[in-house]
């Protein structure tokens, strides 16, 4: 068996940068398709909320209404994930676009309709349920491609850079068409994007990570991603972070409303996730000394110290410059977080993986925008900004004693061998 080990020029030994990452073969193929189809994944919460508080009056049913939708995702996006490692990422797509694109929309008429709460809170579980993770998925992608790779850090930054575009993007997109055009506007723009562009993603199969039914006849066991003691430490940072983005959202549309200025909620949003993208530019470009467990740590600190003053803040300029700090501290903790995964967890769990965090931060985010309505309904706005430093500060404490579970399973090179006319990565200890 005749192998080779990361040659001087190959790319694993290469310093890591964007330029190299976007010259991998093939990845425009489905970076392109991916970001189209994120982008309504930015618009969902946001849209319910302004839509839902329309047409009762209520933050705090819209921030429930909002709440079923997350904590549903949260519940079945780690199956979606494992079943697209199983059967394929287009076997999940395909329905699973069609199912939300109905769901939404009929979330979107009973609002309208004044339907009781209950009947919101039945059409919100399937909305959320059927949210695409095109995100995990593209993120499963890199991982297929770039196994072992130094290059690895660099597509989580892109990825996050890509995720915070979109939440530029998505909340004042959707606020405007809600604040400018029609209440349901943003959902009815959230559903016709999941559709058109979920169905252009899935249509990439070459690039997918292979399924993992059989392998030479035999059926391949599969563990649930969620058994490795890493990704369960990483799953509850995730949740913290959630509660900042649910925290920010509901927190930022009170308190623009309780000032008579709503209309700027989506632009003070969006600086909040400019800084987040504007750290994960800065993130991938650095080659780290550190490990990731300690950047992980120390990210999440600065985090946590970064939400204990939106509470107290009252004006616009420094909420906005406040948002933009936390923004910039959120970026290296999420891909820190995402790249540990590659280390955590093997190739055939790691679609799930991803949907457990993207599903911890849906939790995360569905609780805090719970929270925060009814803190905003009943004491102010600004006791909405409580929830991101509740959120980041237990998740914290949380993560500083669950660090050792993130132990990389395995350290070694990634050597090319073949057998039987079939290429393999091997992982090789080096002393």
């Amino acid at each position: 068996m005749a192998s080779t080990v990361n040659q001087p020029d190959s790319p694993a030994t290469k310093r890591p940068g964007y330029g190299q990452l976007l010259r991998t073969p093939r990845a425009w193929t489905f970076l392109l398709p991916g970001f189209a189809a994120r982008q309504p994944f930015a618009m969902l919460t946001i849209g319910i909320v302004l839509l839902v508080q329309n047409t009762t009056g209520s933050y705090g049913t819209a921030g429930a209404v909002a709440a079923v939708t997350g904590v549903s995702m949260a519940v079945f996006a780690p199956q979606n994930g494992k079943l697209a490692d199983r059967f394929g990422q287009s076997a999940v797509l395909l329905p699973g676009v069609l199912v939300h694109t109905a769901s939404v929309v009929l979330l979107t008429v009973l609002a309208l309709s004044h339907a009781p709460m209950w009947a919101l809170f039945a059409a919100a579980v399937p909305a959320g349920a059927s949210v695409p993770q095109i995100g995990p998925m593209v993120r499963a992608r890199w991982a297929a491609k770039l196994d072992g790779s130094p290059l690895m850090t660099t597509a989580a930054a892109f990825e996050s850079v890509t995720d915070e575009f979109t939440f530029v993007i998505g909340p004042v997109l959707a606020t405007a068409l809600c604040t400018g055009v029609h209440p349901a506007a943003g959902l009815i723009a959230e559903a016709t994007l999941t559709l058109v562009g979920g169905l252009f993603f899935a249509a990439q199969r070459s690039t997918a990570p292979a399924p993992n039914r059989a392998v030479d006849g035999v059926r391949a066991k599969h563990t649930s991603a969620l058994t490795i003691p890493g990704v369960r430490a990483l799953a509850v940072a995730f949740l913290g972070i959630g509660a900042v983005f649910g925290g920010m959202q509901v927190g930022l549309t009170s308190f623009t409303e309780e000032i008579g200025r709503q209309g700027i909620a989506g632009l003070l949003y969006g600086t909040f996730a400019a800084g987040n993208m504007l750290a994960g530019v800065v993130c991938g470009a650095i080659a780290w000394r550190r490990s990731p467990q300690g950047r992980l740590l120390i990210a999440y600190a600065a985090l946590a110290l970064a939400c204990s003053a939106l509470w107290a803040v009252h004006s616009v300029p420094l909420l906005g410059a406040l948002g933009l700090l936390i923004g910039l501290c959120i970026a290296p903790a999420l891909i820190t977080g995402y790249t540990l995964v590659e280390s955590l967890v093997p190739a055939t769990s790691r679609t799930e993986a991803f949907t457990w965090l993207t599903g911890s931060v849906a939790l995360g985010q569905a609780i805090a925008v719970t929270a925060a309505g009814q803190l905003a309904d009943r004491v102010s706005a600004s006791a909405a900004f409580v929830v991101p430093l509740a959120g980041t500060a237990l998740a914290l404490a949380v993560l500083v004693a669950l660090r050792k579970r993130l132990k990389p399973r395995s350290e070694g090179r990634i050597v090319q061998a073949s057998t039987r006319g079939m290429s393999h990565r091997v992982p090789v200890t080096v002393d």
